[in-house]
């Protein structure tokens, strides 16, 4: 009879991508892969350490484990595996907690584990994340997750990542190429490229974003790409153009700001100004007026008092963005950010996030009802959800549908009449 193991991921697509490759490998040595809720032998959890609250939630899945099956095997993996990996070690259940690194070994550190009453950690110095793992989800007809860059080079003042992923390196864009050929023949859609910064790729190779665009838009039987998140400074109009044109690439741009106050972006060590961040949004609106355009922004940063926080509110207020990703800010060890004057109290962080919320709430609706009216294409998912489909337009509008089985995984024309009551567009498929 199979092992059975169960596989959970939390935190960013590149996990994601990054969780279904070690799946494959777990398939191809002949594990029965099961739901995170049903009894396994062995249970993997793929972390993420980008706040505080990611680190509870890890925790959580760990104790969900535990419980389910308390004889398995409980293998942590990922970013919090990585940076916090003695602590890890503190919970009761975990067996083997792997980095970044090891991780793609993980069969290998299987087999040779035996169960013990102290758990065993395998994890790389920062300095040593510097080989490049190939990554892409499968599994769901609609869209895939393709892995195409790995690390970060920056040094913002709140951010970990960078000692969780080691330095900016890339697959080359060949390698890429063919992967996506076999996600084509998979029968998906839609890939999102994904990475830790992505508009730095080509570190590895000399390679540049725009080359591996332009290869990716010829691979044929993928119908759309979306553009998973990138730094304002390296979304160059060249970039912009290329998707303006493009019949693949989708009028979708996710880009973080993380602060309306250049004091705040000074402090962070972020490499723009509000302005710039302003002319680059104008910039996309202008040679692609019905683009989405979502923002992350992180709220309570040291030093962010009552009258930062007006002035980086009032700059959201103005922006032409479809949405914000409102990130309360979380005190992360190791980071410059931590040892800095000014912590906001936890209650004012969340009073203020909540205010971001619903201008972010707003802006989304305006976006909505800006485009109800027109006929867009809409990819629509393989589930039925209490009688109900769901897809996305190219520029990310959520639409709702009576069920119809045979829409799942297809793209079709769907002409926006109204928002509902769950703040989805209702639409009609013409003809």
């Amino acid at each position: 009879m199979a092992m059975k193991v169960a596989l959970h991921t939390r935190g960013c697509p590149m996990n994601f991508a990054e969780t279904s490759t070690l799946a494959g490998k777990f398939r191809e040595q002949g594990y029965e892969q099961v739901k995170f809720n049903e009894k396994a032998d062995i249970y993997v959890i793929n972390t993420c350490t980008v706040t505080g609250n990611a680190d509870k939630q890890s925790k959580k899945d760990i104790k969900k484990a535990r419980n389910r099956n308390p004889e398995a095997k409980i293998v942590v993996v990922g970013c919090y595996a990585q940076l916090y990996s003695e602590k890890i070690t503190g919970i009761e259940g975990v067996d083997l907690v792997l980095g970044n690194k090891e991780k793609f070994n993980i069969l290998d550190y299987l087999n040779q584990y035996r169960k013990k009453e102290e758990p065993e950690i395998h994890t790389s110095d920062p300095n040593e994340l510097v080989e490049y793992y190939p990554s892409y989800s499968l599994g769901d007809r609609t869209r895939s997750f393709l892995k195409v860059q790995d690390g970060c080079d920056y040094a913002c003042t709140y951010c970990t990542i960078p000692l969780a992923r080691g330095k900016s390196r890339n697959q080359s864009i060949e390698n890429l190429v063919e992967e996506a050929r076999i996600i084509a023949e998979s029968g998906v859609k839609e890939i999102i490229l994904t990475g830790i910064n992505i508009g730095d790729f080509g570190k590895s190779d000399g390679a540049t974003f725009p080359d591996l665009i332009k290869q990716l838009e010829n691979v044929p039987g993928i119908e759309r790409y979306r553009i998973a998140s990138i730094e304002p400074n390296l979304l160059h109009e060249d970039i912009i153009r290329f998707v303006a044109q493009s019949e693949k690439f989708l009028p979708h741009f996710h880009i973080p700001l993380q602060s309306g106050s250049n004091a705040i972006l000074a402090k962070m060590k972020r490499r723009y100004n509000r302005e710039f961040f302003r002319d680059k949004v104008k910039q996309i609106k202008q040679h692609i007026p019905g683009a989405f355009v979502g923002v992350d922004v992180i709220v309570g940063f040291p030093g962010e008092d009552e009258e930062k926080f007006r002035e980086a509110y009032e700059f959201l207020q103005n922006l032409d963005a479809s949405f914000y990703h409102v990130f309360p800010y979380s005190k992360r060890p190791h980071t410059t950010a931590a040892r800095m004057d000014g912590q906001v109290p936890a209650e004012e962080i969340k009073q203020r996030s909540q205010q971001l919320q619903m201008l972010a709430e707003k802006k989304s609706m305006m976006f909505y009802r800006q485009h109800l009216g027109e006929v867009r294409k809409v990819l629509f998912e393989n589930h039925n959800q209490n009688g109900k489909i769901f897809g996305y337009t190219d520029n990310y509008i959520k639409v709702e549908k009576d069920y119809r089985p045979d829409l799942g995984g297809k793209i079709k024309k769907v002409a926006l009449r109204r928002i509902n009551h769950q703040g989805l567009v209702e639409g009609e498929i013409p003809g």
